[in-house]
């Protein structure tokens, strides 16, 4: 029997069972309504606040400052086109990055439909933002900067700290999407200048279908969906108990167990690049070699195509992405690799690997060797390594 092993944590990781224990309550005996002035609704009340304060002080924030959403996709949403509502009279310049995660860019493309200016700015080959050219692109009406805290594809961690205080400086509104970075790196928002931070749940052992927005205090966001008073008034809707429990319970986990989850797994991440970069020939790492994510590996494999790699990866019981799982069923090359540079060619070979504080040396171990048997596979069959190796020999 084939062994499973599970290397796609960027794409969404097992809900802990320690957040599920805390969870079920919250389901089936204090199940009601946080609105409610009874008792049994109080109780939800002050499971949401336990839950807030948790999360607030994961980012050295303020309590009343985290929003629940219903996941990173929305917080995202939110900090964009609620900014771009609320602070139109002074301009309508937006400042994002090439390699965003879709929840960015489509909401941009929304805007600009809209009246808003989006400029798109470059990263470096190994994915970090140009500064000097997103200084250069601030602009009398810029209103907002939104750059990712660390990409979901390639791993690389961008210089938060010098970006929020570019945005500072210059007196434009900081949006980080969070969703990668929360859980697996410490976030300071006051340190790094941040006045707006999304994240999800089930990025980090919790559950799916919530999410927070940090909103700075006295930043001018209004309303994103409306009805009812939940949220301070900024978020309507009754409040999903039993997910935001699970997402304080995740969030308090993750950074209990944040140091010794970061040396493993960085370990691990770098006995996996070691192995591939020393025993098949023409790949490339992906992303910046240091500065990435503890559990992040990407690589890119000539003459063959990703999708064949993963398919029969599958096959051998590994679940592995290309990598963003929100363009799996996309033919197009990750735009985060052409951003960074590579060809088309290249950019379909690729392989996104994200470990967790579960993956084994042995896993790792079965994982390569499974890797070396298929890429050497697909290129048997590939007639463009055929004409490769001929010229070349």
């Amino acid at each position: 029997m084939k062994p499973f092993i599970y290397l796609d944590n960027a794409a969404t990781t097992k809900t802990a069972g320690e957040v599920v224990d805390a969870m079920l309550p919250w389901f089936t005996e204090n199940y009601g309504n946080p609105s409610s002035i009874y008792s049994l609704g109080a109780k939800s009340k002050e499971a949401v606040t336990q839950a807030r304060e948790t999360i607030a002080k994961s980012l050295g924030a303020q309590t009343e400052e985290i929003y629940f959403t219903a996941g990173g996709s929305e917080a995202d949403n939110w900090a964009l086109k609620a900014a771009a509502e609320a602070y139109g009279d002074r301009g309508k310049h937006i400042i994002t990055s090439k390699i965003e995660h879709h929840a960015i860019l489509h909401t941009c493309q929304y805007l600009e439909k809209h009246g808003c200016e989006v400029t798109y700015v470059g990263v470096d080959e190994n994915g970090i933002v140009r500064l000097e050219e997103l200084e250069a692109a601030i602009r009398p009406d810029t209103i907002l900067i939104s750059i990712m805290f660390a990409n979901n594809e390639i791993g690389t961690i961008q210089p938060i700290e010098k970006i929020g205080e570019i945005a500072k400086k210059h007196g434009v509104l900081f949006h980080t999407d969070g969703v990668q970075a929360y859980g697996q790196l410490p976030v300071d928002v006051d340190k790094c200048h941040i006045d707006m931070f999304s994240a999800s749940g089930h990025k980090l052992n919790g559950p799916k279908g919530i999410g927070f927005l940090y909103i700075r205090k006295g930043i001018k966001i209004r309303s994103f969906v409306h009805g009812g008073q939940q949220e301070r008034a900024r978020r309507a809707g009754t409040e999903n108990v039993p997910a935001i429990v699970g997402m304080g319970a995740a969030a308090r986990r993750a950074f209990r167990i944040l140091d010794e989850k970061t040396k493993k797994e960085t370990e691990l991440r770098d006995y996996l690049i070691e192995r591939i970069e020393a025993e098949i020939p023409y790949c490339r790492l992906n992303g910046d070699r240091t500065c990435r994510l503890p559990n992040n590996v990407n690589f890119s494999f000539r003459f063959i195509e990703g999708e064949s790699l993963l398919i029969m990866l599958d096959m051998e019981g590994i679940c592995a992405s290309s990598g963003s799982a929100c363009t799996s069923g996309s033919l197009d090359p990750s735009h985060v690799l052409l951003a960074i540079g590579l060809p088309h060619e290249i950019a379909h070979g690729s392989l996104r690997l994200t470990l967790s504080e579960e993956t084994t040396r042995d896993e790792i171990d079965t994982v390569v060797e499974a890797i070396k048997k298929i890429v050497n596979r697909l290129r048997a069959m590939s007639p463009l390594y055929e004409d490769f190796v001929k010229k070349n020999q």
